[in-house]
């Protein structure tokens, strides 16, 4: 006989604990089963960590509303448990005047999406801001900032602990299987049957979801991000234009102040967080069209990331998948699929969406 459980959230990275702390504080009995042995050890703790304003997505998909409504419930949820976040603000330079049609765009994408204006600066106004950023026009998002991602992942296991709800740790998801009424999860020789099965697994989601007939595909993106050692020359983050497969090699900084660069994308096929396949020179070359002064000798290798794509190299973004039970025709199951970024920004929305499935 299998044990019996409300809701089971598979995966603790950041969006399953706020999918985890919304159920529990509807009511729910929540327990959370992670692979691994921590909170956030895949994506969640290897990432800019960026409060995302929600400029690049195209209006009306997933990634642009839930970045939107995320960013202000993350804010308000800084404010209230005393998150360490800051709000510094985030330039996007163009480096070459065929760039400017892209900032542009921008523009237009911002307002379309509800995050407001971002103003046009000349070289003139962007060297008053970042005297070391060379660059001939860039666009200001003042609602862009960092957050201590591991701090809120703490306050999220809290509220999920005070909800009444437990996290399982080195508990791996083998296999799910569709019952009356419920979903039969299968951790290797342990079974339970759940009313709600939230599949949050990040990289192994797609796997996961296939177990009940889903077909999406994973693809595997690494970035590396190198640190800046000695002070930072910068006091607000530095993006460029986009690339394919991501946002390009930008600056973003910690709340300590370190200046750190990164991801570039590195297609492969596996989970592997290796330091290696980066192109060092390609890496410094994008940093030094808008940073000429790099100074090569104070970047250190950092940490790698891999983001879940459901696109392969060369093919057009895809949007986040929640896929609910009139979707996927199991009830009480949702699956999260493709949550890369802004997932960390829009984390709480998209809590919010699934208690909407579930309800």
């Amino acid at each position: 006989m299998a044990e019996r459980c409300d809701a089971v959230v598979v995966g603790a990275g950041v969006v399953g604990l706020a999918v985890a702390r919304t159920l529990a504080r509807l009511g729910r009995e929540v327990l959370v089963l992670e692979r691994h042995e921590l909170i956030g050890s895949e994506i969640s703790s290897r990432n800019s960590e960026v409060i995302h304003a929600g400029i690049y997505y195209p209006t009306g998909s997933l990634k642009a509303d839930t970045c939107v409504r995320g960013k202000a419930l993350l804010y308000e949820y800084c404010e209230a448990y005393n998150v360490p976040y800051r709000r510094l603000g985030k330039i996007i330079v163009a480096t070459s005047a065929d760039q400017f049609d892209t900032l542009q765009s921008y523009q237009r994408q911002a307002r379309a999406n509800g995050v407001g204006e971002l103003p046009w600066m000349t070289r003139t106004e962007m060297l008053a801001l970042e005297p070391k950023v060379d660059a001939l026009a860039g666009v200001y998002s003042e609602s862009t900032g960092i957050i201590d991602s591991h701090a809120f992942m703490l306050s999220l296991v809290g509220d999920v602990e005070s909800g009444g709800g437990t996290i399982a740790f080195l508990t791996e998801v083998t296999d799910l299987e569709r019952r009356d009424g419920s979903v039969r999860v299968h951790c290797g020789d342990f079974a339970l049957d759940a009313r709600i099965v939230v599949n949050a697994a990040g990289l192994a989601g797609p796997a996961i979801a296939a177990r009940l007939g889903a077909a999406h595909r994973g693809y595997y993106a690494k970035g590396h991000y190198y640190t800046l050692s000695g002070k930072s020359p910068f006091s607000h983050l530095v993006y460029p234009v986009a690339e394919a497969g991501g946002l390009g090699v930008h600056v973003t900084l910690d709340l300590g102040g370190q200046a750190r660069f990164g991801p570039d994308v590195v297609w492969q096929e596996d989970e592997d967080y290796g330091f290696d396949g980066v192109d060092f020179e390609r890496f410094v070359a994008a940093i030094r069209r808008y940073y000429p002064d790099l100074d090569e000798s104070r970047l250190h290798a950092g940490y790698t990331g891999i983001r879940p794509k459901l696109a392969p190299a060369g093919a057009p973004p895809s949007d986040f998948v929640i896929e609910g039970p009139a979707e996927n025709g199991v009830p009480g199951l949702v699956n999260l699929l493709g949550i890369e970024s802004p997932g960390l920004t829009a984390s709480l929305a998209i809590a919010e969406r699934v208690a909407e499935l579930v309800a």
